[in-house]
């Protein structure tokens, strides 16, 4: 029994890491169980916490999650290797660094009255100075992908001025942004440089109706979420918590892929 347990666990879990296969069927169903629990609990301990789900801790979270972007392109760049800076566990990685902060910020705000979110965001800036520091000592094994740049822009600037002149909370359109943003790179990337999409839905919508499905299946998905969301739950701090942790997933994975693309890894 033990050995198929290991079997099993090589198989889906640590081949997928080691060979860069990307994700499975199995692996997706874990890894998706695990966020709505660790969601859950960290939607609990912030009510704890007392913190408020609001636009300050969005934009004292944002560096952590371009902290953890960067350095996952310093890992496709061959800069340095680690297993924590691979996903799944660069997810651990990050959170932890993000919620320990947190909670030192708070306990600054306590005895000094700094407000958290200053604190949170000046710390994750220095953490997401670090990567760019190391992709800029590096940078002759870099070519700047200008067409990368210009196409990226040139899919993606649609979005935003649609969302402008829709009636739609502002929160809602900031989230869809970034996923939309997130399309957009996925779309570039596949369609015009030759990369490959690794993640298990995705690569079915894609495999069978091309790259610029998966712009169409986010758009539709993402509004219908931010919709229900709003039609459905009369919570405004679990609402925009929901929407925060939406807005984290398409920015994480966004920032990555832009990186990636401009760079020319």
């Amino acid at each position: 029994m033990p050995s198929v347990l290991e079997d099993f666990f090589q198989t889906y879990f640590v081949n997928p890491i080691m060979l860069n296969q990307g994700y499975n069927l199995i692996n997706t169903t874990i890894y998706a169980t695990i966020l709505v629990i660790a969601a859950y609990l960290i939607y609990n301990a912030l009510n704890k916490l007392h913190v408020k789900i609001d636009r300050r801790l969005g934009m004292s979270i944002a560096p952590f999650i371009i902290f953890g972007s960067a350095s996952r392109v310093l890992v496709d760049a061959n800069i340095f290797f680690s297993f924590l800076f691979i996903t799944p566990l660069i997810y651990f990685v990050i959170f932890s660094a993000t919620f320990i902060t947190l909670i030192a910020a708070l306990f600054i705000e306590r005895k000094r009255k700094i407000p958290y979110y200053k604190t949170m965001t000046t710390t994750g800036i220095v953490f997401a100075a670090i990567p760019f520091a190391l992709l800029a000592a590096h940078a002759n094994n870099f070519s700047f992908n200008a067409n990368a740049l210009f196409l990226i822009l040139a899919f993606f600037a649609p979005w935003p001025i649609l969302f402008h002149f829709i009636r739609w909370k502002e929160s809602n359109k900031v989230v869809a942004s970034v996923q939309m943003f997130d399309a957009t790179n996925t779309f570039v990337s596949l369609n015009f440089f030759g990369y490959l999409e690794q993640h298990f839905l995705p690569k079915l919508f894609i495999g069978q109706f091309g790259p610029a499905s998966f712009i169409i299946v986010k758009a539709v998905a993402v509004i219908a979420a931010l919709v229900l969301i709003d039609k459905y739950s009369d919570d405004r701090n679990f609402n925009n918590y929901l929407k925060l942790v939406i807005g984290i997933l398409g920015s994480a994975t966004s920032t990555r892929d832009f990186l990636r693309l401009v760079i020319g890894v």
